[in-house]
């Protein structure tokens, strides 16, 4: 139902948002209409205690009040509870995120962390399957959920006199959902041709399906969100089960109020309603280690599609440390530097200058619990190929490794990225996001304005160092697509009862 998390700086790469629901980020597949899209954000975990514990953070910046002062308890039964107050309007956003995405399924059970999102839609022990929609609906709220590679969400928006009853409806289903044969028989199907319609009927979300499995042998986040078709068929009932039994249980789990509300009024509703929910034991997640690239990798795909397009992959490092890291941060900015806007070094270069391409993307998401990749796509212009969109975009980053940028260049792009960021927090939802999307990813909310003041410190030498470090061929995959007929086939309208 929501969005998973944009990445924080630059555009997206077009192939990134064909393969994502609705306006979603490269790892999120919603399940409902979603409010307005957000700038980028990244996504989070929850580091819970086995008692109660307050802390709050202070501001790095006058700009981080929205981040940085939010009320931090943990429940007895390991739940975080994430509290941040903005009264300029008598709404408030609840938000429960779990610890669980597709990168927790195994071989042969993919999909099933999105199916059961759908599924919680369902009914519990007490309410009827869409009873949960059409309560929060009659309170005048809107309400949807999302699952990503690293995490599954679930949010309502309501007048603030409506809170209480949202969490007691949040926290039933939690504890209490009913896995009925028949709706999970009725809801498989909707998936699969969701599957159909968003990945298969689309090139851009099949190249971009394709490319991750090559760049990824080993690791999960080679498997779609949606899963595959294979696994979706054979999927059971009993499947989606032990999914919500093994990883809906408190200590997993991460809640998220941000708006009017008193902070101490909210932690007593969270000791009523959550915290009476007995915890299970999460199972310890075994390492999941990408091997080394031995070289090179070329995939082709073939789909129906007016235009080629060529997607590149590199395999770079992801934020660990806020203050032990360097890398991803000017990694962000080199992703700023080369697009995400009409000054920006693809659209001058290469769209613009030699008109090799019409359109040129690049993309980077620091903030994530499994490896990160830097991707780069295009189209070809008129008399143009995949080739030469792809000599054009790694010709521009080795320029930028060997002459660096002018710092007036760098700074424009600082200013950019920061003022989105800081902007973005004028959005309530927005500012729930931030809080659980960095704990998720096993950093802190409190990180947010650190992270920026991070940014604003990169120099034109650690941008010049990651261009000349990470753009090999040693880390490079490339998905080319290679359009075929079209034919009459379109893709349709959403199937009913599809969520997202």
């Amino acid at each position: 139902m929501t969005p998973q998390t944009q990445r924080r700086g630059a555009a997206r790469p077009a192939v990134l948002l064909a393969a994502a629901a609705l306006w979603v980020g490269l790892a999120t597949l919603p399940s409902a209409p979603l409010p307005a899209p957000l700038s980028p954000i990244p996504a989070a975990l929850a580091q819970s205690a086995p008692a109660p514990s307050s802390t709050a953070g202070s501001p790095a910046s006058p700009s981080s009040a929205a981040a940085a002062q939010a009320f931090e308890r943990t429940l007895p039964n390991g739940m975080k509870v994430l509290v941040k107050r903005d009264s300029r309007a008598p709404t408030a956003v609840h938000m429960v995120w779990y610890r669980a995405g597709s990168m927790d399924e195994v071989n042969g059970r993919t999909g099933v962390a999105h199916v059961l999102e759908h599924m919680m839609f369902k009914g519990t022990k007490t309410l009827a399957p869409g009873e949960f929609s059409r309560r929060v609906a009659a309170m005048g709220g809107r309400e949807n959920a999302f699952t990503s590679r690293d995490y599954t969400g679930y949010f309502q928006q309501i007048h603030t006199s409506r809170l209480a009853e949202v969490m007691r409806l949040e926290s039933d289903r939690m504890a209490n959902l009913n896995l009925s044969a028949d709706e999970f028989a009725k809801e498989i199907r909707v998936v699969m041709e969701e599957r159909r319609l968003r990945t298969e009927d689309r090139a851009g979300a099949l190249v971009y399906e394709q490319l991750m499995a090559a760049v990824f042998t080993a690791h999960p986040y080679r498997h779609p969100i949606v899963g595959w078709m294979s696994d979706l068929e054979s999927m059971t009932v009993a499947d989606a089960q032990a999914w919500y039994d093994a990883w809906y249980t408190p200590a997993n789990a991460i809640l998220v109020v941000a708006g009017d509300v008193d902070p101490e009024a909210v932690w007593a509703l969270a000791q009523e309603t959550y915290g009476r929910i007995p915890t299970r034991a999460v199972a310890p997640r075994k390492p999941q280690v990408e091997p080394p690239q031995p070289g090179l990798r070329r995939i082709q795909v073939k789909a129906p599609a007016e235009n080629p397009t060529v997607a590149m992959a590199f395999r770079v490092p992801k934020l660990e440390s806020v203050d032990g890291d360097r890398e991803p941060y000017a990694l962000e900015l080199l992703s700023s530097l080369l697009d995400g806007g009409d000054s920006t070094r693809f659209t001058r270069s290469i769209v613009r200058g030699s008109r090799v391409a019409n359109r040129a993307g690049a993309g980077y998401d620091m903030t994530q619990r499994g490896p990160a990749v830097f991707i780069l796509d295009g189209t070809p212009a008129e008399g143009r190929t995949t080739e030469d969109v792809e000599r054009a975009m790694r010709a521009e980053i080795e320029r930028i490794a060997k002459e660096g940028v002018p710092a007036a260049e760098l700074d424009r792009v600082k200013v950019q990225y920061v003022a989105g960021q800081v902007y973005k927090r004028d959005s309530v939802f927005a500012q729930a996001m931030e809080l659980a999307g960095l704990e998720i990813v096993g950093l802190s909310h409190r990180d947010a304005d650190r992270i920026l003041e991070k940014i604003r410190s990169v120099t034109v030498d650690e941008i010049r160092a990651v261009a000349g470090k990470y753009f090999t061929d040693d880390r490079l995959t490339v998905a080319t697509l290679l359009p075929q007929p079209i034919g009459d086939k379109r893709p349709g309208p959403a199937p009913a009862g599809l969520r997202h």
